[in-house]
């Protein structure tokens, strides 16, 4: 839990402990990825407004180490800092002010869908891995590749791109998409799907997600 108000910091880390979880605690940005180096936290909790250097700082510092799930606090309905945030590797965001309740339940929703996008958690045991033109997604292994060059994704990076190589050339609206990967059953949350969108692209290639507008998006099948 990465927050500088000792009070948000101390509530919500009670209300994690009560539900099971281990929790540590970090104030500034320099904390918060010495902190995240030390303990390899299964998930960061994180604020955009910090001491030091800012949370999207720290969640690009994080991020370049290994990939962990980032939960995103915003002290702003700000879509610029949202966007940012995803852009730079965070899953989910929630904006303040929130109830330690409300938080919670993001956290089990998360790591729910990090545990099924994790390594060797796709399709059952060993499953082949899936090959369209130049991309390799090895599922086991939880390793991206393009033309020979492995790819640096989050879990829902990969859960994303995964989701997409299934039926590759077809047209997945957003709505599927935040259904099958985030696993939220209405719409309100496009914008998440497009930050992450262009995520893959930032890190595989503009060329591999074509968009259709007003409907969704999909993996390029090379000709």
């Amino acid at each position: 839990m990465v927050e500088d108000d000792p009070t948000i910091a101390e509530s919500v880390a009670a209300r994690l402990r009560a539900e099971g979880f281990a929790v540590g605690l970090a104030a500034d940005g320099p904390g918060a990825v010495t902190a995240a180096r030390a303990t390899r936290p299964d998930l960061v909790v994180l604020d955009v407004l910090l001491p030091g250097f800012d949370g999207l700082e720290v969640c690009r510092r994080i991020q370049a180490d290994r990939p962990v799930a980032v939960l995103m606090l915003t002290a702003r309905d700000d879509e610029t800092d949202l966007l940012v945030g995803l852009a730079v590797g965070a899953d989910d965001y929630l904006t303040k002010p929130f109830s330690p309740r409300e938080l919670a339940a993001r956290v089990h929703a998360l790591l729910r869908r990090v545990d099924r996008f994790g390594p060797g958690q796709q399709d059952g045991a060993d499953p082949a891995p899936i090959l369209v033109g130049d991309l390799e997604i090895d599922r086991v292994r939880h390793r991206v590749r393009r033309a020979g060059a492995p790819a640096h994704l989050t879990p829902i990076e990969f859960g994303l791109l995964l989701e997409l190589a299934r039926r590759p050339g077809a047209v997945l609206a957003r709505e599927r998409l935040l259904a099958e990967v985030w696993g939220w059953p209405d719409a309100s949350g496009t914008r998440t799907v497009d930050s992450h969108i262009r995520a893959l692209r930032r890190k595989l290639g503009a060329d591999l997600i074509r968009t259709v507008h007003g409907v969704g998006y999909a993996l390029e099948v090379p000709a």
